[in-house]
Parts: structure tokens; C-alpha cells; sequence
């Protein structure tokens, strides 16, 4: 449990750090989301989850 925390703090920061330091850049992605295809949505995210996922495997292994 006290890793899954750990990996939302640093998500936390991360998306704080962010918005922190690119505001404009966030508000401009936020703006052209509607206008992606949600086939490159979700690929995208496929990707997002799988480089994780290798990541925490390789981190623990």
C-alpha cells in the first residue's frame, strides 16, 4: 500500500510541476483534445500504461 501511495505522490507532483511551469501549453492541449481522434487517445494511453508498467517491472525486478 505504501508503494501505491508513493506512486501517487509522484504523480501528484509530476502533473503539479506541470501545470506550474507550462500553464499556456496545458490550456492549449486541453483545448485541442476534443479535436484528436479517440483511436490516437487510446493508443496513446496503451502506450502510457505499458511503458508504466515495464518501467515498475524493470525498477522491481
Amino acid at each position: 500500500m505504501q508503494d501505491f501511495l508513493t506512486g501517487i505522490a509522484f504523480f501528484l507532483i509530476i502533473e503539479g510541476l506541470v501545470y506550474a511551469l507550462a500553464p499556456s501549453v496545458v490550456a492549449a492541449m486541453a483545448k485541442r483534445l476534443p479535436e484528436t481522434p479517440q483511436s490516437q487517445l487510446r493508443v496513446f494511453g496503451v502506450v502510457s500504461l505499458a511503458l508504466g508498467v515495464g518501467l515498475v517491472w524493470l525498477l522491481r525486478g
